[in-house]
């Protein structure tokens, strides 16, 4: 059997190969017994991932289906979800961006006990805000999630802007052999102390895409959630021009991806988009992914259908109403420095920009980096499990800042559990939209300020969501009491 392309959808065959199989870009809903009760299944399957002439691939899903059914509500509403453990180990589902108490955010021995193989958790919590979320395991993530334990959690708009189609697009990278099978060496120690496990096999929906049908003057709502575990994407859209509209679930004033127009979604991130098709009927247009220099690769063909929907774009208001986030006060905010260190050419990264001796590695940091053992560190110190002392202890209610310093030589989608924050600045610079997030991404030698009313009482993780970085050492709890 010929071997899988080294960076998933880079070769024209490939594509060509795949059209058939993965033009629908096909996303199934969960199920309901009754109206606002769900059950989910966590269980290994076999499902195809690539095109013929490669077999199906042994995974771990929900429900049968990769990505798990997509969850849709509508906001204000309670959900009710019964997950089952057909695992052969431990499990727990996290509810990624969404404001839930504390008992429901799905960490290990830190918000619950692990869900026993065979056994059953309720997860119950009402639908704060409106937008595009995500559920997964927190238990041994690193490897769960990379086997395929994920699915879509979107919370409906009471008056959602006007479109033509809403579409979920949920993009992993897969790490197949030439028997397109998941190859093993989960955290292994170069994930961890570098990138992350990178894949090479990339998809949409739990499919190596090949086309989606378009009409010239269709308007989509096109919500896209990074799924993988470690691969940022920095998303070429050509001719057309994205609008973004919620960052996270949150929504921003529409505006124009900035750089290049490249939509930049690191791991664990949503952006939602307004595409409108502005190519003219019978064309074809390929989204490429641009972020990794040297492995640039084609995601998937917009095609043109020979009869457009419309002459022209419509122009229908593209601003979502706010979710009912408080709005921190930066006069009185109380102020904490969080610095992160490690990974390989972290001292050099760490001696060129002279952190306090808080965040600095030790001798015996790096002694212990060298045999696999602690490689991030957050504030100084390497996580070990999910049951941590509290970094930070924030006052209930008070507003508060956190000045961010990656003072590493990789990128970090740094999330924090159970509260959404305004991105303030970035290396000094205000943002332009002062953006509501739940996971920002920072670049090597990044500073990021952040800011939040920390409202909702309990100890919230804290950690980098590259996957493999949190599971060697890269995570807190902030204590919010």
């Amino acid at each position: 059997m010929k071997p899988l392309p080294r960076s998933g959808l880079s070769r024209r065959s490939f594509l060509a190969a795949s059209a058939a199989a993965g033009a629908a870009l096909p996303f199934q809903g969960a199920l309901a017994d009754t109206p606002g009760t769900y059950v989910l299944r966590a269980a290994q399957y076999r499902a195809r991932l690539v095109p013929k002439p490669w077999g199906e691939t042994d995974i771990w899903c929900y429900g049968g289906t990769v990505p798990g059914p997509e969850i849709r509500v509508r906001q204000g509403e309670r959900l009710r979800i019964e997950v089952e453990n057909a695992l052969d180990e431990e499990t727990t589902v996290h509810w990624h961006g969404m404001r839930v108490p504390n008992a429901m955010d799905g960490v290990p021995h830190l918000t619950q006990q692990p869900i026993a193989p065979g056994g059953r958790f309720t997860y119950e919590f009402d639908a704060m805000d409106a937008g595009t979320f995500w559920y997964h395991p927190h238990q041994r993530s690193f490897e769960q999630v990379g086997r395929g334990l994920y699915g879509a959690l979107i919370i409906e708009e009471a008056e959602p802007p006007k479109v033509d189609r809403d579409l979920v697009w949920v993009l992993d990278d897969w790490r197949l052999t030439e028997e397109a099978e998941v190859a093993g060496g989960f955290g292994g120690f170069h994930d961890k102390s570098h990138a992350g496990r990178l894949g090479n096999t990339v998809t949409i929906n739990g499919r190596v895409p090949g086309k989606l049908a378009v009409r010239s003057g269709e308007r989509i709502r096109l919500r896209l959630i990074n799924a993988a575990n470690a691969r940022i994407f920095a998303l070429d859209f050509g001719a057309l021009a994205p609008q973004v509209i919620a960052l996270d679930g949150q929504p921003v004033t529409p505006h124009e991806p900035s750089g290049r127009g490249w939509v930049m979604i690191g791991p664990a991130m949503r952006v939602d988009l307004i595409l409108d098709m502005t190519g003219a009927p019978g064309e074809r247009l390929t989204i490429s992914d641009r972020f990794y220099v040297e492995n640039n690769f084609q995601l998937v063909d917009l095609a043109y259908a020979d009869e457009p929907l419309r002459e022209f774009s419509p122009d229908w208001p593209a601003q979502l109403p706010s979710n009912p986030l408080p709005e921190p006060d930066l006069n009185s905010a109380r102020r904490h420095e969080v610095t992160f260190t490690g990974g390989m050419m972290g001292g050099m990264v760490e001696r060129q920009m002279g952190p306090s001796s808080e965040g600095r590695m030790t001798g015996n940091d790096m002694m212990g980096m060298m045999h696999g053992e602690d490689i991030w560190f957050v504030n100084g110190t390497a996580a070990k499990g999910h049951i941590l002392d509290p970094m930070l202890v924030l006052e209930r209610d008070r507003s508060h800042v956190i000045a961010m310093t990656n003072a590493t030589a990789f990128h970090h989608p740094i999330h924090l559990h159970g509260h959404s924050f305004r991105v303030l600045s970035r290396n000094g610079q205000p943002t332009p939209h002062r953006e509501w997030q739940d996971t920002v991404l920072m670049a090597p030698r990044e500073r990021v300020e952040i800011a939040f009313v920390a409202d909702n009482p309990g100890d919230w993780m804290f950690h980098c969501h590259i996957l493999e970085h949190q599971a060697g050492g890269m995570m807190g709890v902030i204590r919010v009491a």
